[in-house]
């Protein structure tokens, strides 16, 4: 299966989860999950949320953040990954000047 996001409408969000700024994305779902290519702008944030049913594995390509997760701050850079358990809450940051783009790939179980 090839999926090709450039065919994919981007959204923009405002406040992701009662977060800070904007975000912009495009997702791909299906019943196993979803996969979104996500641009968290500077001074923007995905505010505090749990994932009952699913695993958010977030891997960082480019830009700075920080992640909390079960009350556990994570330090994110390119190349870094952070995963919220199933049941777990988190909420992500962007703390630098440029975006923070990440893949990100809700797994339900």
């Amino acid at each position: 299966m090839l999926i090709d996001f450039s065919q994919i409408k981007e959204v923009k969000i405002p406040g992701m989860n009662d977060g800070t700024g904007e975000m912009s994305a495009r997702m791909y779902m299906d019943e196993q999950g979803k996969i979104i290519p996500t641009t968290i702008h500077s001074g923007g944030s995905i505010g505090l949320h749990k994932h009952p049913t699913s695993d958010d594995i977030n891997y960082m390509i480019s830009g700075t953040g920080k992640a909390v997760c079960n009350g556990q701050e994570e330090i994110l850079n390119a190349g870094t990954c952070h995963i919220c358990k199933k049941g777990s809450k988190h909420s992500i940051s962007n703390t630098g000047s440029e975006d923070l783009v990440l893949l990100t790939f809700v797994v339900e179980r």
